[in-house]
C-alpha cells in the first residue's frame, strides 16, 4: 500500500499525474493547461479537473494568469533554489535523525519496495515513473515522522525543486543515491545515512 494512502480521489490522481509532468519537465514552464483539453485528455467531466488545476496552483506547480488561465509556473531561480533545496535537506534530515531509532522492518521493508521500483524505473528509462517512485521514497520517510506541520512545512518546499536527473551521467546513478540511503539505515549508520540522504537532496 503505497504511502499508507486508502483511497485517492479521482482529482487527486489526475493531479498526481500532472504533477509528475510538470516535476519531470514533460510539462514545462508557461504550458497551458486548460480544463477542456485536459478533460478530453483523461475522458472525464470538467469539474475534477478543475480541482486538480486548484491543487497544483495551491502546491506553486501552476498559476493562474489574467486573460491567459492556469500555465505551468515558472522555474524556481537558479539564485533562488539553493535555498529551497537547504530547506528540503534541513527538513529531511531532521525527519530522518529524529526517527531512526524507532525504524522497524515493516518500515525497511516498504521503503526497499520503493527503492526497487526507482531500480526499475531507471532501467528503463522512464523519467516519470522515476518521479513518481523518487517523491514517494521521501514521502514515506515524512509520512513516517506522523506530525502534520512537517507534512505542512516540506509539501511546498519540495514542490519547488524540479527532479533534475541531467545531473546524473547515468540514470542508474540516482538509484545508487537511493539504494545509499537505504542500505545505511539498515546497518544503523546513522551519520551516513543522513550525509545520503543530503547528498541526494539537490
Amino acid at each position: 500500500m503505497r504511502d499508507a494512502e486508502l483511497y485517492r480521489t479521482l482529482p487527486e490522481q489526475i493531479a498526481d499525474l500532472l504533477r509528475q509532468e510538470v516535476l519531470s519537465g514533460k510539462l514545462k514552464p508557461g504550458d497551458p493547461l486548460r480544463e477542456i483539453e485536459v478533460s478530453q485528455r483523461f475522458a472525464v467531466s470538467r469539474g475534477p479537473i478543475r480541482e486538480a488545476l486548484r491543487q497544483l496552483t495551491q502546491d506553486g506547480l501552476l498559476v493562474l494568469e489574467p486573460n491567459k488561465g492556469v500555465r505551468v509556473a515558472p522555474n524556481t531561480s537558479d539564485s533562488v533554489r539553493p535555498l529551497v533545496a537547504g530547506l528540503r535537506r534541513d527538513i529531511e534530515c531532521f525527519v530522518l535523525d529524529s526517527l531512526f531509532d524507532s525504524i522497524n522492518l515493516a518500515d525497511l521493508k516498504a521503503w526497499e519496495a520503493i527503492v526497487e521500483d526507482i531500480r526499475d524505473a531507471c532501467e528503463s528509462g522512464d523519467i516519470d515513473a522515476l518521479v513518481e517512485h523518487d517523491l514517494r521514497f521521501h514521502r514515506a520517510l515524512i509520512l513516517r515522522h506522523g506530525d502534520h506541520d512537517i507534512v505542512a512545512l516540506w509539501q511546498p518546499v519540495v514542490m519547488r525543486m524540479m527532479m533534475r536527473y541531467t545531473r546524473f551521467a547515468d540514470l542508474m546513478d540516482s538509484w545508487r543515491e537511493h539504494r545509499r540511503i537505504l542500505d545505511a539505515i539498515r546497518s544503523g549508520r546513522r551519520e551516513e545515512a543522513l550525509r545520503a540522504l543530503a547528498d541526494n537532496i539537490q
